[in-house]
């Protein structure tokens, strides 16, 4: 016995992570358990953020590669910070080849469609393979090589290339890194965190997401005047300097740096954290969870199916708004190129009140199904409301747009965070700790197809007419809605039989869904 605790200290020495190892060597002192907590909190935010700050600034290039606008760019603000017009107006310029004939709108789509397939599809090898392998080397890899892609994007700025296939092969190789990073980050949180106000901690947690867009946007924007090349290449050496710090300095679970979830365990047990995500069964050795297997979990495919439509609506916002803002009139002007990929990130502003309100929401009434299917419901008349009075005036785009991008991104944050960590601790399981990264990659795999399919659909459906555009979104809008029907009569099913018998219900997706 005296043995296996020495090897499973040494072993846990080893793995890790060497900043930690300098950091106790200067204290002379083990760090304690919240100390960890907070680093894994902190560096998966900002890991997950940098990953979404390098796939938005596709969106904000997309008007200077195919600038075609029957009038030039021309802002409102003035006297504003946000307004300084980036490089020429975006009716004096040329484009970029390819994308400068009439089908470069349709090729960016394309561009987009091939990297969102290859990120759907990575995402079910990744999730296998980060319940097999330290995710701490696994998000690194895909930090690193997200980084080099990114910027190889940018480098056709300067070597001159226009050549269709450049892009697309880069897109695509770049997607496939992208991969790796949400079942990782979900993964190593789900190690660390309890399950107490899980839907409201991960809703907060969640706005790594938005606040990536906001900041690629912005980032993005803001280069667009010394040449459009730069607003791939910084966002990609950022990703790339935060991977080198996660790899220095994430630890993945309590295990793998021998430190015990009982330390501090009073003031643990008062912020309900001591009880882990995972409980672990009495084998001390778990085989990791099968993709067949997962699939079978109950609610696992309504809700992956459900995801599938909410991302289609929320990345056609993500990769088209700034554009669409940019070609439609607002109070008979157009807005300038940066000032429309500015003003875009309030969508994401209200995405991360979004995520917030519904994580708190399905916490307080115990109900993530009624949750996210009433978000997806009312976001149908946000949809048609912004498409029809956010060309009236500047401030009813604003306040559309924020409204719009709560209700979207609400339900994809709840889905893809605290109902992802719900299903793969189910009773099915038996306590195996192994599955969560290949439930979340199902999910978000399944949900990343929609969000391919959405841009593509974008491109093509976009050239004649954009009201043809909003209706496709509001009919993804609905039927991500009704997917979630059978959760939904059960979760109420289930809190009408808890109020017959006088119980307080505190029933989990996982008891109230049968398989």
């Amino acid at each position: 016995m005296g043995n296996s605790e020495q090897e499973n200290t040494c072993k846990a020495k080893h793995a890790k992570p060497l900043g930690f190892r300098m950091l106790e060597r200067i204290r002379g002192a083990p760090l304690s358990f919240k100390s960890y907590q907070a680093t894994v909190l902190v560096l998966t935010f900002f890991a997950y953020a940098s990953y979404h700050a390098t796939r938005k600034t596709t969106s904000i290039v997309k008007s200077v590669l195919d600038p075609n606008k029957t009038s030039a760019g021309v802002t409102h603000w003035s006297n504003s910070l946000y307004l300084k017009i980036a490089g020429q107006k975006p009716g004096s310029k040329n484009g970029w080849a390819p994308f400068d004939t009439a089908d470069g709108t349709a090729m960016l789509g394309d561009i987009d469609v091939a990297f969102l397939s290859i990120y759907a599809l990575g995402m079910y090898f990744a999730g296998h393979l980060g319940d097999r392998v330290d995710l701490r080397n696994l998000l690194t890899i895909g930090m690193v090589g997200t980084g080099v892609f990114t910027a190889f994007f940018g480098a056709a700025y300067w070597l001159n290339i226009h050549s269709f296939y450049y892009f697309l092969c880069i897109q695509m190789i770049a997607g496939l890194f992208q991969s790796t990073g949400w079942p990782s980050v979900v993964a190593v949180v789900g190690n660390w965190f309890g399950k107490s106000k899980r839907g409201l901690i991960m809703g907060i947690w969640n706005a790594h997401t938005s606040i990536g867009n906001i900041t690629g946007s912005l980032v993005a924007a803001a280069l667009l005047r010394y040449g459009w090349g730069w607003s791939f290449v910084a966002p990609g050496a950022i990703i790339a300097v935060i991977g080198l710090v996660v790899f220095f300095f994430l630890p993945v679970s309590p295990d793998t740096v021998g430190v015990k979830e009982t330390d501090d365990s009073e003031s643990e047990e008062k912020n309900g954290l001591s009880e882990p995500l995972l409980e672990r069964g009495e084998s001390s050795e778990e085989k990791a969870v099968g993709f067949i297997q997962a699939w079978k979990i109950p609610g696992v495919a309504p809700f992956a199916l459900c995801l599938f439509f909410s991302k289609l609506v929320a990345y056609t916002f993500l990769y088209w708004l700034p554009f669409y803002i940019s070609h439609t009139a607002i109070d008979g002007e157009y807005l300038s190129d940066s000032t429309a990929g500015t003003l875009s990130t309030l969508f994401d502003v209200g995405g991360v009140v979004g995520g917030i309100l519904a994580g708190h929401i399905s916490d307080r009434i115990e109900a993530r199904a009624v949750t996210a299917a009433t978000f997806m419901y009312c976001a149908i008349p946000a949809l048609f409301c912004y498409r029809s009075y956010g060309g009236i005036s500047l401030n009813w785009n604003i306040a559309l747009m924020f409204i719009t991008g709560m209700l979207v991104n609400g339900p994809y944050a709840l889905i893809t965070t605290a109902v992802s960590a719900d299903l793969g601790t189910h009773s099915s399981l038996n306590g195996n700790s192994r599955a969560l990264a290949t439930v979340t990659a199902i999910i978000d795999g399944t949900g990343s197809v929609g969000a391919a399919v959405g841009p593509l659909l974008t491109g093509y459906i976009s050239s004649s007419s954009w009201s043809a555009v909003f209706t496709m979104l509001m009919g993804a809008a609905l039927i991500a809605g009704l997917l979630l029907s059978r959760l939904v009569m059960a979760e109420i099913s289930a809190k009408i039989e808890a109020r017959k018998k006088g119980l307080a219900s505190e029933l989990p997706i996982s008891a109230m869904v049968e398989p």
